[in-house]
C-alpha cells in the first residue's frame, strides 16, 4: 500500500537523494553537482512508500516553489506522483502561499495541466533538458466557504 508523508529533510537525506538520483542523473544524465543543490535543508519534503520502502518523492522550498518531483520507474503511471503533488500543495495552502510555481520538463507538462498548472513564459533549457515554468493558483481559505 502507497503512503505519502511530508518531513524535513534530515531524517530521511539518504533515500530522497537515492530516488532523485536514479531518476534524474541516472535516467536523465543531469549531472549530479546540478541534482545538488544545497537547498534541501530549507525545504518540506514529501516521501511517498511502498509499504516501507521510498519510491517517490518532491519538495516545497520556503518561497512556494515545488521540484525535484521523482518517482521511481516501477512505481509510474499509478497515482503516487499526483500523490506527492497534492500533499506538497496542501502544506503550501497551509501556510497560506497564495501560488505555488514549478520549472516543468516539457515532457511533463500534461501531468502538471492535470492538476492546474498553467504555462507562464517560453521554453528553456535546464540541465540540458527543455522546461517551461508553470504556476497553480491556490484557493484562499475563503473561497471554500460557501456563500449564503
Amino acid at each position: 500500500m502507497i503512503s505519502v508523508e511530508t518531513t524535513e529533510f534530515k531524517p530521511f537525506a539518504e533515500p530522497i537523494h537515492a530516488i532523485r538520483f536514479e531518476v534524474f542523473v541516472h535516467e536523465q544524465n543531469v549531472p549530479p553537482e546540478l541534482e545538488i543543490d544545497g537547498l534541501d535543508p530549507d525545504c518540506l519534503h514529501a516521501l511517498a512508500f511502498d509499504d516501507q520502502k521510498p519510491v517517490a518523492t518532491g519538495r516545497l522550498l520556503h518561497d512556494g516553489h515545488i521540484g525535484r518531483v521523482a518517482v521511481l520507474n516501477p512505481y509510474r503511471n499509478q497515482g503516487i506522483g499526483t500523490a506527492i503533488m497534492k500533499s506538497l500543495i496542501a502544506a503550501a495552502q497551509s501556510r497560506s502561499f497564495q501560488t505555488v510555481c514549478l520549472s516543468s520538463q516539457t515532457h511533463a507538462v500534461p501531468f502538471y495541466e492535470q492538476l492546474g498548472f498553467q504555462i507562464e513564459g517560453p521554453t528553456y533549457q535546464e540541465a540540458g533538458i527543455d522546461h517551461v515554468d508553470m504556476t497553480l493558483n491556490l484557493p484562499r481559505h475563503t473561497d471554500s466557504i460557501p456563500q449564503s
